[in-house]
């Protein structure tokens, strides 16, 4: 029997064969051997420094540069009926049960109390609905504890005399509540574009302040404070990851809470856009800005400041959404400001620029 002949090779190993030099890709489009495009100018970006502050100078020179708002682009007939609902459906942001969003708003109904006799007497004075006053025993009656008893007497608010330790449960044990106390109804807030039109409205140039990701109530109160008194008609606060309107900012804000109202965002980078569609300039605090508050452009017109966290500050999203990123500039000694002070010190230089007529 013949044996059979072993090929050359590793057993079981495909042998391949040339089938000839193959065809590149090479030439097969018009573009394929050009070079690359001319890398766009700065300011042709949109997303770079220089585009914002290109889009954001566009916009208030269409405005007149007076701080007139630029009207919202009209909706376009065959797209639909308009968005209805509540705050989300008028900001974009997807729709939350209406139990949940109640939740978000009204918050834990016992830390609904103002207290410290100064905001207690703004309170009153701003006639918020109010539940009952609560007053600690053998408390030294000075002016202060005198009106807030004639305005809650003449209002018919119940008055309650408790001992402190009682008071001091009731305010929460880290709080000072100067032996006076007053409950009051969860805080409604108002809706972000529903208080830029009442300001408007009212043929004010907008000044709100926006905070993101700021979880410190005291910085709520100081920030609120500071919106008061340098002309500033309202804050915004996100739905998530956010302080709400506490007792401890009651207190800090000095009754200043009573007078400038709190808006709730349900997505703060939809309500920045929405805020910008009409007419609002956005600008964000930050260290490492590329534009110093001294040479803001537009501070004549609609402005929206947001204020980041001290950790983290400005979000991603927030940071793209803003026309300009403004720093302030302070002395090498020390490393940052505290989120209150540095929205004090813009909201100040925004009202003297808008007082003097210039810089």
């Amino acid at each position: 029997m013949a044996s059979s002949a072993k090929k050359p090779g590793r057993p079981g190993a495909v042998r391949r064969t040339s089938r000839g030099p193959q065809v590149g890709s090479g030439g097969q489009g018009r573009q394929a051997l050009e070079g690359k495009k001319p890398t766009p100018k700065a300011e042709d970006r949109p997303y770079h420094p220089a585009g914002k502050a290109k889009a954001a100078k566009e916009r208030y020179a269409a405005a007149g540069g007076k701080g007139k708002p630029v009207a919202a682009q009209p909706r376009i007939a065959g797209r639909g009926p308009a968005p209805r609902g509540g705050p989300a459906a008028r900001t974009g942001a997807p729709q939350e049960p209406a139990r949940q969003q109640r939740r978000a708003q009204r918050g834990n109904e016992e830390s609904e109390v103002v207290t410290g006799r100064n905001s207690v007497v703004e309170a009153l004075r701003a006639r918020i609905p109010a539940t009952a006053l609560y007053i600690a025993a053998r408390i030294e009656y000075d002016e202060r504890v005198k009106e807030l008893l004639q305005l809650a007497t003449g209002r018919g608010i119940p008055i309650l005399e408790v001992m402190r330790p009682e008071l001091d449960r009731l305010a929460g044990f880290d709080a000072v509540h100067q032996g006076v106390l007053l409950k009051v109804p969860p805080y409604e807030y108002a809706h972000p574009t529903d208080l830029f039109d009442e300001v408007t409205g009212r043929g004010e140039v907008p000044l709100l302040v926006a905070l993101d990701g700021i979880t410190d109530p005291r910085n709520l109160g100081a920030i609120i404070r500071s919106t008061a008194a340098f002309g500033g008609q309202g804050v915004i606060v996100p739905q998530r990851r956010s302080v709400g309107l506490t007792a401890s900012a009651w207190k800090t804000s000095a009754g200043a809470a009573a007078r400038t109202p709190v808006a709730m965002a349900p997505n703060l980078t939809s309500t920045l856009k929405a805020l910008k569609a009409k007419g609002a300039f956005v600008i964000g605090l930050d260290g490492g800005g590329d534009t110093q508050l001294a040479d803001l452009d537009f501070a004549r017109g609609p402005i929206v400041i947001v204020v980041g966290s001290e950790g983290k500050g400005l979000s991603r999203l927030v940071t793209e959404t803003c026309d300009a990123i403004v720093s302030i500039p302070i002395s090498a000694a020390t490393e940052s400001l505290n989120a209150g002070i540095a929205a004090s010190v813009t909201l100040y230089e925004i009202s003297r620029i808008r007082t003097l007529g210039g810089k």
